[in-house]
């Protein structure tokens, strides 16, 4: 900036400087910025992006490199998938009070509630002035009180109801801190303030309980997405930062052999400068946003205004050095500035990519947390099963993008889903199905090959033995059918009654209702649909849409 304010200034050679009589000269610099900083110095991200992606396919394995895009996607399901499993239901008490207050906290009502007076208390934290009355400051700390007695009652309703499983929930664990901290912070303001930290910065904490309940609306989307990319970034950033910590190790270290003992001069002051490792630290650190380099290296190269080092006494001297002063300068902000501060940007930029594509196209965290809270009111135990005969209903009261409407039996039966022994149905089976019918409506359906199968999320559960598939025990019962009115019709004829399909018209229609022609590469519905089975994947050939 004080190149561009000096340009400005500028008349003519050898005339004092006048101010904004070169104001042309600004143009020169906007032009410069933007083509140079904008466009090309951006490559450097664009490169970084490319690189990081290209070693993330490496790491990935040679797995990836033989699947299609939408066999890529069933794969990233599927990884999501794994780390999910269902949850033990908190059981209701059976003290009726307590059974009361259990159903009143474990409502969303109760959730948006809350995240009203949260809204509240934001909004009576933004009132917060200089030179404020003293009547507005007791209304401040009045309404203080009231937040924190709210806050308070929520904690004490869900210890009263949950018991013991309150402190199960990390979030409920971030509440009761930031309740005890806010009972602090009013009982021992003046000790909190004089020793610690403002209470301020205690009911700011409070906005944070917020998090909690973004999940609860739908219109939140774009949050989750954003804080999702965010948290997937998390570990990648640190390693960043190890990187960035390394780079500036070296150089502090390169910096106080080269320039310990230089004169402070422009950027190099008693606490900027290369004297101390600890101070050669803070300076790089600032420098690593490209902040002040320019006076830095104005410091480091001073060859003229200093004393030369004198051997015979051991004195150092205090000169700089030209050369590697700009050598060393310019290797730093390449490296740190231009490369691992950008990568930053690749990684978050890379994240947020993967989060909004699996919003758009894919499944997400979400929608398999939907699933497993919606399991939990089917399997309260959490042994992970379920019966046949309830997976209809399952299914429907699941929310979209993974519900199938009732009537759902030949979308069932289409499906071709594991049964246990004891006609009891696997969560994880169940949710593989229904995430191929989702890529299946998309358009994109999974056409599993060797390689896919094996990375197929397999349960290790003891007991775990599948018997027959959803499409098998249709076909069991239409063959069951057929063999009781043959032997209708033959216990008939051999009695010498009238010759018929069967005496039972009920039995007709249901075997009409259920009829599935079984044929050697699938079968028909008994609307016409044809389906054709090859390893539990589905590839529906004419008449889709009802399927």
């Amino acid at each position: 900036m004080g190149v561009q304010l000096f340009a400005g200034k500028y008349y003519k050679v050898g005339k004092q400087p006048i101010r904004e009589t070169n104001i042309y000269m600004y143009l020169y610099f906007v032009f410069f910025i933007i083509f140079g900083s904008f466009f090309t110095l951006n490559l450097f991200i664009g490169v970084i992006i490319d690189n990081f992606n290209e070693q993330k396919k490496k790491a990935g394995g040679s797995l990836e490199m033989f699947m299609t895009e939408d066999q890529k996607k069933y794969y990233n399901a599927m990884k999501k998938m794994g780390n999910k499993k269902p949850l033990k239901a908190i059981p209701r008490p059976r003290w009726r009070p307590q059974g009361i207050v259990f159903e009143i906290v474990t409502d969303k009502k109760f959730d948006m509630i809350i995240m009203l007076f949260i809204g509240l208390n934001m909004l009576t934290m933004t009132l917060d002035h200089y030179q404020q009355s003293e009547t507005f400051s007791n209304v401040l700390d009045y309404l203080n009180m009231i937040f924190i007695v709210i806050f308070t009652s929520e904690c004490l309703m869900k210890i009263f109801a949950l018991r013991y499983h309150y402190f199960k929930e990390p979030w409920n664990l971030f509440d009761f801190v930031v309740v005890i901290l806010s009972i602090l912070g009013l009982v021992l303001s003046d000790i909190i303030e004089k020793y610690f930290v403002s209470p301020t910065l205690l009911r700011v904490v409070r906005v944070a309980k917020v998090g909690r309940v973004l999940r609860l609306v739908k219109g939140a989307k774009g949050i989750r997405t954003l804080l999702f990319a965010l948290a997937m970034s998390l570990p990648a950033l640190f390693n960043i930062c190890l990187l960035l910590f390394l780079v500036m190790f070296i150089f502090a270290i390169f910096g106080m052999s080269f320039f310990m003992h230089v004169k402070d001069k422009s950027g190099l002051d008693d606490v900027y400068n290369f004297k101390t490792f600890g101070q050669s630290m803070i300076l790089l650190f600032q420098m690593s946003t490209s902040a002040g380099w320019d006076g830095v290296l104005d410091g480091i190269i001073n060859e003229e205004d200093c004393q030369e080092p004198n051997n015979e006494i051991g004195y150092p001297g205090n000169c700089g050095s030209s050369t590697i002063g700009i050598a060393y300068l310019l290797s730093y902000l390449v490296i740190s500035f231009l490369i691992v501060i950008n990568m930053y940007i690749a990684v978050i930029l890379e994240n947020y990519s993967q989060a909004t594509e699996d919003v758009q196209e894919g499944l997400t965290d979400d929608d398999y947390d939907m699933y497993y809270e919606i399991w939990q009111q089917f399997d309260p135990d959490g042994t992970q099963y379920i019966r046949y005969d309830q997976l209809s209903e399952f299914l429907d009261v699941l929310e979209p993008p993974l519900q199938i409407h009732k009537p759902n039996k030949y979308k069932i039966v289409s499906m071709d889903i594991p049964i246990c022994k004891g006609d009891l149905m696997f969560c994880v089976d169940i949710l593989d199905a229904l995430t191929k019918d989702f890529f299946a409506r998309k358009g994109n359906p999974i056409e599993e090959t060797g390689d896919l199968g094996e990375v197929q999320a397999r349960p290790d559960e003891v007991g775990y033995e599948p018997v027959s598939s959803t499409l098998w025990r249709q076909r069991e019962e239409y063959c069951a059918r057929l063999i009781q009115n043959a032997w209708r019709k033959h216990k008939q004829q051999r009695l010498g009654g009238p010759s018929e399909e069967s005496d039972d018209p009920d039995m007709d229609l249901c075997v009409r209702q259920t009829q599935v022609l079984v044929e050697s590469d699938g079968y028909i519905t008994k609307n016409g649909h044809r389906v054709v089975i090859h390893s539990r994947s589905l590839s529906i050939t004419s008449r889709t849409a009802d399927v």
